[in-house]
């Protein structure tokens, strides 16, 4: 069963970073962080924003991994993962990403954006993160975040 943590709305792109970077210093290693939204809802804005500050480095080159899949970064929590996993044809394919060394390790974090493409490999234990659309108001999300 998921557990509600916490819920907001976001009035704009900066507040929904201001919100990654204080989601980020929560996590502890061997979280798994799933990003649910739609196209365009802000789930690389929120990665990139945590990523920069688990990372301590502000303005950090961090590219969407929509065509790599996957990128890496070095922490203090261990080593991070980032994955878009929207291109996924098959769930079987995450294997050949690194999807079992992020896993396996119980050090650092994986990001995971279009995590709904794993089906039946969705760790039980993780920490879900909706962004939705608010409505009449195109800047603003809606953000709720789960515990399994």
């Amino acid at each position: 069963m998921k557990e509600v943590v916490f819920e907001l709305v976001s009035l704009s792109e900066e507040e929904t970073v201001s919100f990654a970077q204080v989601f980020a210093k929560e996590l502890v290693a061997g979280d798994v962080v799933l990003l649910y939204g739609d196209l365009g809802m802000g789930k690389t804005v929120f990665a990139r924003a945590l990523l920069r500050c688990l990372c301590g480095i502000a303005d950090m080159e961090v590219p969407s991994p929509t065509f790599t899949l996957a990128q890496s970064y070095d922490s203090d929590l261990g080593l991070l993962w980032h994955f878009d996993l929207y291109r996924l044809c098959d769930s079987s394919e995450v294997y050949e990403i690194g999807w079992e060394e992020a896993l396996s390790a119980g050090e650092g974090v994986a990001l995971v954006e279009w995590p709904e493409r794993l089906d039946c490999l969705l760790p039980e234990q993780a920490i879900s993160v909706y962004i939705s659309a608010v409505d009449n108001q195109p800047d603003s999300r809606a953000i709720k975040v789960t515990r399994s």
